[in-house]
């Protein structure tokens, strides 16, 4: 049988290929577990964003930075094709997972996002037990075996097992804002994708919750690559390994664009922008 460049249903393996730079002038090392190429997001005729290249690095932390209407949340629902359901949205250039064009005709972007799964700024959990939140993915998923295992396994990889092991059957919505959070994340992970994308995970939590959410980022490192927007520029500094600097341009006609300035190992970006642009960002001369 011919091998189909475009089942998601597996990891694929990763080929090596030849360092490349990105449109920030950073090179890149190793073969990434995603890659931007010259990635423009339009709605109709509107060019949300323009010309990103970037690579994701696999078992990172990616962080995307930059004031509001920049364009980061936009380019982080491209990278599971999330923005699909809206009239008028798509991409040009190429969003590449393991060297596969996840926009190409024949993907089905429903094995893209089991593979690449999504965590949204509010906890969203669904109206349900605590057990059947984690186990709804693995149910309409047809991942076979005992669920009993595979929730706990989520809710002990989301550090929230020993808060809940004893209400299963509760409510989620009962939870605190920052357990819901991680219940979700525990439901995005249950079908065990590779990549899990954050947007704004903690700006709806307080100051503890948000500690703990960070906290089991650089746990999840260990079995999943991680991209999140963030408004925070210190919360970029703890948890990420590279940070992504966005901003919007205006071009001739007055129309603001999203568009990368910088992209860089957080320790860098921070310390020693390359782009002046990024250095008043940071030192909140603008933005």
């Amino acid at each position: 049988m011919a091998h189909n460049d475009a089942d998601l249903t597996t990891r694929p393996s990763v080929s090596v290929h030849a360092p490349g730079t990105t449109s920030a002038g950073v090179m890149e090392s190793t073969a990434p577990v995603m890659q931007l190429r010259d990635v423009s997001v339009y709605y109709g005729s509107y060019e949300a964003v323009r010309g990103t290249s970037m690579p994701i690095q696999q078992n990172q932390v990616t962080a995307m930075i930059g004031p509001s209407g920049c364009g980061k949340s936009t380019v982080l629902r491209a990278l599971n094709r999330m923005n699909d359901p809206i009239p008028g949205a798509r991409v040009s250039g190429e969003v590449l997972y393991h060297g596969q064009d996840l926009y190409a005709k024949d993907v089905d972007p429903i094995q893209v996002r089991r593979r690449i799964g999504m965590v949204f700024q509010k906890p969203n959990p669904f109206p349900k037990s605590i057990f059947d939140n984690v186990a709804y993915g693995l149910r309409i998923n047809g991942i076979k075996g005992r669920l009993d295992d595979h929730v706990e396994e989520a809710l002990t990889q989301a550090a929230l097992w020993d808060e809940v092991k004893d209400k299963l059957r509760k409510s989620a919505l009962a939870l605190s804002g920052g357990q819901q959070q991680r219940l979700c994340i525990a439901r995005t992970i249950a079908v065990k994708p590779e990549v899990i994308l954050m947007d704004e995970p903690c700006s709806a939590l307080d100051p503890i919750a948000t500690a703990k959410i960070e906290d089991l980022m650089f746990e999840l490192t260990n079995d999943y690559t991680i991209v999140i927007v963030t408004h925070n520029m210190q919360q970029a500094a703890r948890v990420s390994h590279y940070t992504a600097f966005f901003t919007a341009e205006v071009d001739e006609k007055q129309v603001r664009h999203g568009r990368l300035v910088e992209f860089s190992q957080t320790g860098k970006l921070f310390t020693n922008p390359a782009d002046k642009r990024t250095e008043d960002y940071i030192t909140g001369r603008f933005g």
